[in-house]
């Protein structure tokens, strides 16, 4: 039985996924960034302990918040967004040596459908990525190390755009007019079926698997954030007309031929 849970990464996903591992009876601990953030979580019930990721080490109590463990997963924001220059491939090489010295078996890495080119079309989880920008590159090498080891068996998601609660990137997008790409599919999934997957790979001891994680429906970038504006009474973003779509389209097929999962929020 896989009951230890220990969630690298305590944020809007690592929150809501250690709530609902505590209410079905898991043990849970996991990592913050800072000592009042842990105290808060502590408070709830999950030990939590300040760790930071730096290209020269790992920094915190790394030895206890990894021992007595079940399965990690691994849900580090790269940070690679912001071009700050930082070596997110290299921060998670340290992490890794950690994870190997822990003697963990069992690990889920979160990644992203950003590994993939926006212009590779059609993809599957048999699709190898092209990545072209920095960040997708980093993003892929480490999920080739972390996948290749010999020291435990890692299983990773790669997760759409994500939303749920009051997170909603429409937000983002509300009012701006020249947009491009407007007829390409959207690849979202709500953090409802972000966290059915992850407790599905739990409980079905399913390891040693890349998974898309993308919600079947996908309506086109014109459309969703059109009908999402509407719901928050928003105003809408302004798509230019173009011609041929550069898109990608994310399918999650071993989803449903390994785990059986069927989505829960529809887009």
């Amino acid at each position: 039985m896989n009951k230890k849970i220990t969630i690298a990464g305590l944020g809007w996903l690592g929150n809501a996924f250690a709530s609902t591992l505590l209410s079905l009876g898991y043990t849970v601990k996991g990592s913050v960034t800072d000592t009042a953030k842990a105290q808060e979580m502590t408070r709830r019930g999950v030990a939590a302990y300040p760790i930071v990721l730096t290209e020269t080490g790992v920094t915190g109590k790394i030895d206890t918040l990894l021992s007595d463990t079940d399965v990690l997963a691994i849900m580090i924001p790269p940070g690679l967004r912001r071009n700050t220059g930082a070596n997110y491939a290299l921060k998670m090489a340290h992490f890794l040596h950690e994870i190997e010295n822990a003697a963990i078996k069992k690990v889920i890495l979160i990644s992203s459908t950003s590994v993939y080119d926006d212009a590779q079309g059609e993809v599957t989880e048999k699709d190898i990525p092209k990545p072209q920008s920095n960040a997708a590159k980093q993003l892929y090498d480490v999920e080739q190390i972390f996948f290749n080891t010999s020291a435990f068996e890692t299983t990773i998601v790669r997760f759409g755009g994500l939303f749920g609660g009051s997170r909603n990137p429409v937000r983002f997008l509300a009012g701006r007019k020249g947009l491009s790409n407007g007829n390409a599919p959207v690849n979202m999934i709500h953090r409802e079926d972000c966290i059915g997957i992850l407790l599905s790979i739990i409980q079905k001891n399913a390891f040693g698997h890349i998974f898309n994680a993308v919600a079947p429906q996908h309506p086109t970038k014109r459309e969703y954030y059109t009908a999402q504006a509407e719901k928050l009474d928003l105003t809408a973003p302004q798509y230019d007309e173009e011609g041929d779509v550069v898109f990608k389209k994310v399918d999650s097929t071993s989803v449903y031929d390994v785990l059986g999962y069927e989505f829960k929020v529809a887009l």
